[in-house]
């Protein structure tokens, strides 16, 4: 009896000893241009938190700016972290298709490639791996219902985007077929390119408002449209409903105190988890789904608690 207690213990540590030396094995870069953006940050924070949790080798390059989005540098710095280590899985992040040769030939040389935040379709970034990430149609359509039963039904919405890349812009795309479907009474503007520079960003909403005096709306598929749109309508004296992206916790303040109506919490530390977990299983050689999706809720003052919490999780 004492012998085969002895052997189930020594194989139980046996095991355990081995899934931790798997684990040790595992080395992950993580590559993502405009680093220091804070929305970034967020997905860089649940990253980091599953390595330790797991025990994973993982790192993070990128060009150091919070408002230039700027592929070659990163390209360079990868290349760099590529030559100092040896790592056993890829996240390169991929909203610009200037970035998909870069994956192509990572994978053609063996690195099993993961990106997030937006789910390709098969074939459409060639070497890719696996992806992680909300619904863009499903998360658009909920914004877009969201925004036009705030409204009434009535009055005009203005859209802008960070880029004109794919993501946002099927953001801001699906929004307006949805709003036009469901709400044919307001009025849509066209979308407006709102950038990443703060200052910039707020000067292009205010002239949206000095020059749209039937505004009532607004909807920025990217996270620094909350600030952008809250300061524009304060220095404009204006009432307008805003949607945005992304629960970093200036945005939640900003639903909180009223000045933003709502935000898509896209799943921003829950995407960066979940990279994370995909590197490791193909650095095992296991496989994995293509499409991994996670749910993006249209948060309102009602709904915040939760996100407070990601946010003291993170650190942030």
């Amino acid at each position: 009896m004492r012998r085969a207690l002895f052997l189930a213990a020594l194989l139980l540590l046996t095991g355990c000893e081995q899934k931790r030396t798997e684990q040790a094995g595992v080395s992950i870069l993580w590559v993502q241009p405009l680093r220091d953006h804070p929305v970034h940050k967020l997905m860089q924070a649940g990253f980091l938190q599953r390595c330790r949790e797991a025990g994973y080798t993982c790192d993070i390059v990128g060009n150091p700016s919070a408002t230039n989005f700027d592929v070659s540098a990163t390209i360079v710095l990868a290349d760099a972290a590529l030559a100092r280590r040896q790592y056993s899985a890829l996240a390169i992040y991929s909203p610009d298709p200037a970035i998909y040769p870069y994956i192509a030939k990572r994978a053609r040389e063996g690195f099993p490639v993961v990106t997030w935040h937006r789910l390709p379709d098969a074939g459409e970034v060639p070497g890719l791996s696996a992806a992680a990430g909300h619904d863009v149609t499903q998360a658009a359509t909920d914004a877009a219902l969201a925004m036009g039963k705030a409204l009434g039904g009535t009055g005009a919405i203005a859209v802008t985007q960070g880029s004109f890349n794919a993501l946002e812009n099927r953001m801001a795309a699906d929004f307006a077929a949805q709003v036009r479907k469901t709400f044919p009474a307001i009025t849509l503007l066209d979308p407006q390119l709102e950038g990443f520079e703060p200052s910039g960003a707020k000067a292009k909403a205010i002239a949206l408002l000095q020059g749209n005096p039937q505004l009532t709306g607004a909807f920025s598929t990217t996270g620094n449209g909350a600030e952008t749109w809250a300061g524009a309508a304060r220095t404009t004296h204006r009432d307008v409903k805003i949607i945005s992206m992304d629960y970093t916790r200036q945005n939640l303040d900003l639903v909180k105190a009223g000045a933003v109506y709502a935000i898509v919490a896209q799943p921003l530390y829950e995407e960066g988890a979940a990279v994370a977990d995909l590197g490791a299983k193909l650095a095992r050689h296991e496989t994995v789904p293509l499409r991994n999706v996670l749910p993006a809720k249209i948060v309102t003052a009602a709904d915040l608690a939760p996100y407070y919490q990601i946010l003291s999780a993170a650190g942030q």
